[in-house]
C-alpha cells in the first residue's frame, strides 16, 4: 500500500503532457478534455496525500515529488494560458492577456521564493516553521479552480468569473509569501540570537499566532 500515494503522484506527472495536448488539439471538445485531465490531475494530489495519512506510508520519494509535480502541472498551465489569451486577446477584453501574465508571474515568483525559504530553514533546523498554512491550502483550491475554468472557458461568463477567482488566488499567493517570509526571518533572528546570560531574564516565546501551522507528514500544497 505504501507504493500507492507515490503512484498517484506519478499518474499526475504523467497527465501533464496529455492535458497539453488536449489544449492545442482543433477539436470542440478539446478544451473540455484538457480541463477534466487537469481537475482529474488535482484531485489525484488531494487523494495520494489522504491515502499517506490514513496509511501512515510517507516517504522521502514522495515529500520530494509531490511538490514538484504539483508546481510543474500549475506552470505548464499558467504558461498555457498567457500563450491563449495573448493571441486571441480581441475576443474577451483589452489587456486580459496582461492580467493573465501578471498572474503568471505572482504565482511562479511565490513559488520560487518560497522553495529557496524552506530549503534554507531547512538547512538551519527550522523547516516546520514554513510549514504548510491554511492560506496556502486555501490559495490552492480557489487557483485550481481558476486554472480549470480558464483552460475550459465555456463561454466568456466562465471566462471572467474564472479571472475573478485567479485575482482572488493572487491575493491569497502575496499573503501567504509574506507569512513565509515573516516566519521565515523570526526563525533566522532567533537562530541568530546569542544565548542569555546566566540570570538575566529570559526573553518572552515568538507569537506563533500569524505564523504557518506546525509541519506535518502530509505532502506539501502548491
Amino acid at each position: 500500500m505504501y507504493r500507492i500515494p507515490n503512484a498517484l503522484t506519478m499518474f499526475r506527472v504523467i497527465l501533464i503532457p496529455f492535458y497539453v495536448l488536449f489544449y492545442y488539439l482543433p477539436f470542440n471538445f478539446s478544451n473540455l478534455v484538457a480541463a477534466l485531465i487537469f481537475v482529474i490531475a488535482c484531485l489525484t494530489d488531494l487523494l495520494d496525500g489522504y491515502l499517506a495519512r490514513k496509511w501512515q506510508v510517507c516517504s522521502r520519494f514522495g515529500a520530494f515529488l509531490d511538490p514538484v509535480a504539483d508546481k510543474i502541472m500549475v506552470c505548464v498551465a499558467l504558461i498555457l494560458m498567457v500563450s491563449h489569451y495573448s493571441k486571441y486577446e480581441a475576443s474577451y477584453f483589452p489587456y486580459i492577456s496582461v492580467f493573465i501574465t501578471l498572474c503568471a508571474i505572482v504565482v511562479v515568483s511565490r513559488e520560487i521564493v518560497i522553495s529557496a525559504l524552506r530549503e534554507w530553514m531547512a538547512e538551519i533546523g527550522s523547516r516546520a516553521r514554513v510549514a504548510v498554512s491554511w492560506i496556502g491550502k486555501w490559495k490552492t483550491t480557489i487557483q485550481m479552480i481558476a486554472i480549470a475554468g480558464l483552460i475550459w472557458r465555456h463561454d466568456l461568463w466562465m471566462v471572467y468569473a474564472a479571472l475573478v477567482m485567479l485575482l482572488l488566488a493572487v491575493v491569497l499567493t502575496i499573503w501567504s509569501m509574506v507569512d513565509y517570509v515573516i516566519a521565515g526571518v523570526r526563525a533566522i533572528n532567533e537562530k541568530s540570537a546569542p544565548a542569555p546570560e546566566a540570570g538575566a531574564c529570559q526573553a518572552e516565546p515568538a507569537d506563533s499566532g500569524s505564523s504557518p501551522e506546525a509541519a506535518s507528514d502530509t505532502p506539501e500544497v502548491v
